[in-house]
């Protein structure tokens, strides 16, 4: 019985640790009204990005009457949607566009110490999932919700170089990026 309980102490443990290495950020805070009878109802809706730096993602909305607790309902939504994306090194395998409402993201592969060439919500999801070197390009709406989940679009559309190589019959190492080819 003693024994149980000291396992399920580990695996609490083992969970918190799981927590705290995750990044959290809060990218919009958007204050928005409901029309009732006797006026407007106003409550906050955030919108939150949580990764591991490691190629785990996921974006959370979260809306309530008070911003803290509105904080903590997207973050739970983001952790429960964390998906895993493909990464190339410290960069994406190979360029991507993607659309989400009128949001288009264009996002491109970068040689080590190039450093991401982004802003606003792209900027803050390719953090989140650790991508340290990538251009990208944000196109149409301005909508920071739209905007990350075209980028979350982007990145779910990656495939590994490996999975690339055996879909188009040639040799792995033809399908990595020239620096890496140049150092080898």
């Amino acid at each position: 019985m003693a024994k149980r309980d000291r396992d399920r102490g580990d695996n609490r443990r083992d969970r918190e640790e799981e927590r705290e290495e995750l990044d959290e950020r809060v990218i919009d805070i958007t204050r928005v009204a409901k029309v009732v009878k006797g006026g407007r109802r106003f409550a906050f809706r955030t919108v939150v990005i949580v990764g591991d730096n490691k190629g785990r993602v996921g974006i959370g909305v979260g809306k309530s009457r008070g911003v803290p607790e509105s904080i903590k309902k997207g973050s739970d939504s983001a952790k429960k949607r964390m998906s895993r994306i493909s990464l190339s090194g410290s960069t994406i395998p190979h360029a991507v566009i993607a659309k989400h409402g009128g949001a288009v993201v264009m996002l491109r592969p970068a040689s080590p110490g190039t450093g991401v060439i982004a802003g606003g919500s792209v900027r803050a999801v390719l953090e989140a999932a650790g991508v340290h070197d990538i251009l990208s390009k944000s196109q149409g709406s301005n909508n920071m919700l739209n905007v990350a989940y075209a980028t979350l679009k982007a990145l779910q559309l990656l495939k590994s170089g490996e999975e690339l190589a055996i879909m188009r019959g040639k040799d792995s190492n033809e399908m990595k990026p020239f620096w890496v080819r140049r150092a080898e």
